[in-house]
């Protein structure tokens, strides 16, 4: 971990205060002085007491500001009201974190969250980072340090534990000590008053000594610093969580315990899937997938084999198999034949693959050989029950060599007590997770498959669906009608306008029309031609079908002013006179169909979120529903597609309808959450139903609700995943008159970034890694995937773009990337690093300064105060254009660089 890191005050202090260390039996001052004094810490401890000269043999001080030498970390245990007073204490000797134990403060309501803000305003006058307040504090075994007031020092290890419960942390500690589970990090959050989710995750995302973070939390805190890190963190090493308070009554325990808003299991699910988290539904399974995932390659699949010498134990797996969503893999005909001519005749014939109760070990590892062999499994189970000619030992010797060297995953369950458990120990240390019972190695293997599937989905290369440059007048015209109608009181939109603002995303609506009239009705009614529906059209009203205010297949001029008359009088009887502004009027779609609903509505922490689902007069009671966060690629589109049960039918048509075209769905609901995104004064929208026949897909019904002009704009519901910034579009032209449009990259450039590479001179190549990388190297998909779908929030690509003239007829129109600028923002917020590359056909004619001047403008608009880059001394244009837009030049002499730096006005 680099030196630098805001928060390695906290993992790697070199001295540390304790103020309210004191020598009372059973105080938490006394057990955080013993645990930091007595741990093999190696750096200074002060104890800080205003009454004391001494405490446990130490000379104490009565303040912050009275230490002989400068701290890096403060813990405070002093009651609650003193906090801000040690705080502000801390920012005066230039402290740089701090860990507050202390309870009392907003989980006692107005008075407690009052105390957090003094609190919380006196440590930014400082720059001074905090974590907590009411938590256990914090631990680093492989240092020897122990922040904490637990009655015990955790052992080293590679996995990283963060808790929102403290109590938890101090259970799973003494577990762990008779386990002998090591940690490189385990860490009590407590409230999250300033250190979150987010920068905990970077941190150990990044360390080295951790190979796995685990988590447990019962409230997000900052929904789009938790997921920006845990989408970056994921990739690179797995995040498995335990979510506290999800049933209704463990939300309101979770809301009164950490005085925070709690989340809808639902959403949290959606959450974790679009960023890669592997959630789990106890501290058992917690603890087990962390061993099993840090010890075995993700599967590819959900093909799941096994192997077992009793068919109980192979049907109790395949059972479990099936509920958590995996598949037995289907045996082929050479593994069939391979197993005919190892295993006695009366086999079981399929997959679990029973070798009978007589297997031996050599057996056993004939059969695995065969298996591993099989090329649609994913992953391998080997179950064992002690039988009168089972050989536990030997057979767990003979496993572990007939799988080394798998690079699909191998689990194991050796049933059974004392018998058994030499083999379970000789497996456990040939890094084969290895389980008591089947079912519960079938749900790990799920699991694991859940996680990979879920990363697999985020970065596979989606097909592009609008052009964001061309969008951009769609999103101004928009955005001017609905800041009218709010501005105008009206937070419920009419039908027709609803549909308006869908026609305006590319969402197919049917043609509607408005009737103030019985005459007007008619009118309308014969000029769409029969038959038709009608629609209450009310300003307050959203339900419309609920009491009597559709009235559907009208087919005479009769039937309409009776559905009319009839309407009015339902609105007046249920709403109230003056509740009716006429009736809509469309025509009756007779296309047979599934019905489907798209919505979405506000979530306090999570902002707009996605629904799709069985649609129409029946939607809440079929339930038949999954959620997602928007922006959607058409890869994510799909995924929630999954979700579904009536995908299946979507896919291969049902009771005698046919498929429907699910790319055009996918397209559909990416535009869609891009109104969401784009729009942020909606706040509810539903698209009830949505009729999907064949290649056809129609919105029916659609209704919009804004937020009310009440709230302010800054106080809207934000996207948990940063939307694509298109207002850093721009144009701009080569010397020769070449329009280039410079944009954001986007997860759909993958193609055109693998020709820009093809194109690239050596040379070239090597001014901008500073080695030579091969062709194959950086158009891999894998490395591809950190360049083109970045997270917003963290970085900021630019690309600049010149369009192809179609090369024939039929050819569309193509388009060739020219450069590309890249900032990268670093721990802290507030710095970043620039990096340029540059198509060699088009170098010296001025891209490159104009994509740095962009860079520069993005910074200062991201509330960057520092940017550099580093550059070769021999890479004299790059030099010339750092110099052109005022950047520092300065010589590395260790890294035999230049460092290049521009230095940004605060609040520019």
């Amino acid at each position: 971990m680099p030196f630098s890191h805001p928060l390695r005050v906290f993992f790697a202090p070199r001295s540390i205060a304790v103020v309210g260390a004191t020598e009372r039996p059973g105080s938490v001052g006394r057990a955080v002085l013993a645990n930091l004094t007595t741990a093999p810490f190696g750096g200074s401890v002060f104890p800080v007491n205003l009454h004391r000269s001494s405490v446990l043999g130490r000379r104490a001080y009565p303040r912050v500001t009275d230490l002989p030498a400068p701290v890096d970390l403060v813990v405070i245990a002093t009651p609650a009201e003193t906090v801000p007073s040690v705080i502000a204490d801390c920012v005066a000797a230039g402290v740089e974190g701090a860990i507050i134990l202390t309870a009392g403060f907003r989980e006692r309501g107005p008075a407690g969250q009052a105390l957090e803000r003094q609190v919380l305003e006196e440590a930014r006058r400082g720059g001074l980072r905090l974590l907590g307040p009411n938590c256990l504090g914090l631990m680093n075994p492989r240092l020897g340090l122990n922040a904490t007031f637990a009655s015990g020092m955790a052992l080293p290890g590679q996995i990283a534990f963060l808790s929102q419960s403290g109590a938890l942390c101090s259970a799973i500690l003494d577990w762990s000590l008779q386990e002998h589970i090591g940690f490189s990090a385990f860490v009590s959050v407590g409230s999250m008053l300033d250190l979150g989710w987010g920068e905990l995750l970077d941190y150990l995302g990044d360390d080295p000594h951790t190979g796995c973070i685990l988590l447990y939390l019962e409230t997000v805190g900052d929904a789009r610093a938790f997921l920006s890190a845990a989408r970056a963190v994921a990739r690179r090493k797995p995040v498995i969580l335990l979510k506290g308070g999800q049933t209704p009554e463990a939300l309101q325990a979770a809301i009164s315990h950490t005085g925070a808003i709690a989340v809808r299991q639902e959403i949290f699910e959606a959450a974790c899937s679009r960023c890669g988290l592997l959630q789990v539904e106890s501290i058992d399974e917690l603890f087990a997938m962390a061993e099993v995932l840090a010890r075995q390659p993700r599967p590819q699949g959900p093909h799941f084999t096994i192997v077992t010498n009793a068919g109980g134990a192979g049907v109790l797996a395949a059972d479990a198999l099936a509920k958590a969503g995996g598949t037995l893999t289907p045996l082929s005909s050479e593994t069939r034949a391979a197993l005919d001519a190892l295993l006695p005749p009366y086999w079981s014939r399929q997959n679990p693959v029973d070798i009978l109760g007589d297997a031996d070990p050599e057996r056993y590892a004939r059969a695995i050989a065969i298996l591993s062999r099989e090329p649609a499994s994913d992953g391998l189970l080997v179950i064992l029950t002690p039988q009168a000619m089972s050989d536990p030992t030997r057979t767990a010797e003979r496993v572990v060599k007939a799988v080394a060297g798998s690079t699909r995953p191998v689990l194991a369950s050796w049933m059974g007590g004392s018998s058994v458990a030499a083999g379970h120990e000789i497996l456990t240390r040939a890094g084969i997770p290895t389980f008591a019972s089947p079912d519960t190695a079938a749900r790990a293997f799920c699991a694991m498959w859940r996680a990979s599937k879920h990363l697999q989905g985020l970065y596979e290369t989606p097909s592009v669906v609008d052009d964001p440059e061309e969008s951009a007048g769609r999103r101004a015209q928009v955005a001017g009608w609905l800041t009218a109608a709010r501005q105008a009181g009206h937070t419920l939109l009419s039908e027709p306008e609803a549909k308006a603002v869908l026609q305006a995303y590319g969402i197919p609506t049917v043609e509607t029309r408005i009737a103030l009239t019985e005459d007007e009705v008619v009118q309308q009614a014969e000029q769409l031609g029969y038959p038709v529906v009608l629609k209450l059209l009310s300003p307050t009203i959203t339900h419309k079908s609920r009491m009597g205010g559709v009235r559907l297949a009208l087919r005479t001029a009769e039937e309409v002013r009776q559905a009319y008359r009839a309407i009015a009088e339902a609105a007046e009887r249920q709403a109230g006179a003056g509740q009716m502004q006429g009736v809509t009027v469309q025509p009756m779609v007779t296309l047979e169909g599934y019905e489907l609903i798209v919505g979405s509505f506000c979530d306090p922490q999570f902002g707009p979120v996605l629904l799709f689902g069985s649609g129409g007069r029946l939607v809440e009671v079929q339930r038949d529903t999954a959620l997602a966060l928007p922006p959607l690629t058409t890869t994510l589109a799909r995924r929630l597609l999954e979700r579904t049960r009536i995908f299946a039918a979507l896919q291969h048509g049902a009771a005698g309808l046919p498929a429907v075209d699910l790319t055009a769905l996918e397209r559909l609901l990416v535009r869609f959450s891009l109104l969401l995104v784009e729009q942020p004064l909606i706040r509810e929208c539903d698209i009830n139903p949505v009729l999907a026949a064949g290649d056809h897909l129609l919105a029916l019904d659609a209704r919009i609700v804004l937020h009310s002009i009440d709230v302010p704009e800054i106080a809207l519901p934000r996207p948990a995943i940063r939307p694509y910034p298109s207002h850093y579009i721009g144009s701009w032209q080569l010397p020769d008159g070449t329009p280039v449009t410079i944009r954001p990259i986007r997860p759909e450039d993958e193609p055109l970034m693998v020709r820009f590479h093809e194109r690239l001179s050596e040379r070239s190549v090597y001014l901008r890694w500073l080695h030579v990388l091969g062709l194959s190297q950086r158009i891999a998909h894998e490395r591809l995937v950190d360049r083109c779908f970045i997270d917003y929030d963290r970085e900021l690509a630019l690309v600049a773009v010149a369009r192809e003239e179609p090369s024939g007829a039929g050819t569309g129109t193509a388009e060739t990337l020219l450069g590309v600028g890249r900032l990268i923002k670093l721990p802290g917020g507030e710095e970043a690093e620039f990096a340029l590359l540059i198509a060699d056909q088009v170098q010296g004619q001025g891209l490159g300064t104009e994509l740095l001047r962009r860079l520069l403008e993005i910074a200062r608009q991201e509330g960057l105060r520092r940017l550099q880059g580093r550059i070769l001394p021999e890479n004299q244009a790059m030099l010339r254009i750092c110099r052109k837009l005022g950047f520092q030049l300065t010589y590395n002499r260790e890294e035999q660089l230049m460092q290049a730096t521009s230095l940004l006005p605060e609040g520019s």
